[in-house]
């Protein structure tokens, strides 16, 4: 019997380390991780684009590139419960700086780690809207307390029967999914046990929703067990913030302003200036009746021409309009 055991935890851990095996990264990232630490406030749910085994079973399970999903608890400093603090530090040792998730991975159970291990990664910022401080905390609460739970294999395979015809395997045949036990799980994964975290707050992800005979509507708590990463994508009670690597938003789109392109400083329309220049601190003024125009075969943008006896400026290299 103990060879048996023995026997079956060495194929569970192999089967374990098959599921966990990530292929090389050499894709460009995606994402602007510094942009997207910089930006992140306690509570803020993350999704990860995975690229391990069991991430593609997600994948086609789910039908989304969402493949994980964790908790951003911020700094130390961050969770206003002292008691709180130093239950994480049974966990992790770390630095008053560093910015700490907490999530559920398959071999090591519901940990606490850095948010800098998913640098390089595919992310997605998934942020409850609305909600307040309090619960915010009351959240992470939940979730730091989830600290040095299982993993629980046993209900990915049963998400996976959603993949297969009813006629074929039953979706709710002894299926863990749809049972009910009470009090806290000793198992759970990354989205159930952010689900949980929520529900104890009565935040919405994605409920059932309940219209009553008299045109009433009712929210109704949704299935924890069935919730996974894409559904925080989906939420309309999460704001999903992205920055990507390539911003549109910092391209300097102020450089396509028509700004004009003469060396002319004006305090009011009427009130201008020529700048010298070979002498940046040497202004020429323009008098009310000049106006300036542009050479069209003048290579350089500080040239102007007159409509009468052009003539060079020496000063200025302008040609004035009278």
């Amino acid at each position: 019997m103990f060879r048996l055991t023995r026997f079956k935890d060495y194929l569970w851990d192999k089967f374990v380390h098959w599921l966990t095996y990530e292929s090389p990264n050499f894709k460009t990232p995606l994402t602007n991780f510094e942009r997207l630490r910089y930006e992140l406030r306690p509570g803020d749910v993350l999704l990860v684009e995975g690229r391990s085994n069991v991430a593609e079973i997600i994948k086609s399970i789910t039908q989304s590139m969402w493949t994980h999903s964790f908790f951003y608890i911020g700094r130390l400093h961050d969770i206003d419960d002292p008691m709180l603090r130093d239950h994480i530090q049974k966990y992790r040792h770390c630095s008053p700086d560093e910015q700490l998730i907490i999530e559920a991975i398959l071999g090591k159970g519901i940990i606490v780690s850095s948010i800098e291990v998913y640098e390089g990664e595919h992310l997605r910022i998934c942020r409850p809207r609305g909600i307040t401080r309090a619960d915010s905390q009351a959240v992470l609460e939940y979730s730091i307390k989830e600290l040095g739970k299982d993993y629980n294999v046993r209900q990915i395979m049963d998400l996976a029967r959603f993949m297969f015809p009813y006629w074929f395997l039953p979706r709710r045949w002894r299926s863990t999914l749809f049972e009910h036990n009470p009090g806290r799980p000793t198992k759970t994964v990354c989205s159930t046990m952010m689900a949980e975290a929520f529900a104890k707050v009565r935040f919405p992800i994605i409920p059932v929703i309940h219209q009553d005979e008299d045109g009433k509507l009712k929210l109704i708590r949704g299935n924890s067990k069935l919730i996974t990463p894409r559904d925080f994508d989906h939420s309309p009670y999460f704001d999903v913030i992205k920055y990507p690597i390539i911003d549109f938003d910092e391209l300097g789109i102020y450089r396509t302003l028509p700004w004009d392109q003469t060396s002319v400083h004006c305090s009011t329309i009427g009130d201008c200036f020529y700048s010298d220049p070979d002498e940046t601190d040497h202004l020429i003024p323009i008098r009310s009746s000049e106006t300036i125009v542009h050479d069209p075969d003048d290579g350089t943008p500080d040239d102007a021409k007159t409509s009468e006896n052009a003539s060079n400026n020496k000063n200025t290299h302008k040609k004035i309009v009278n």
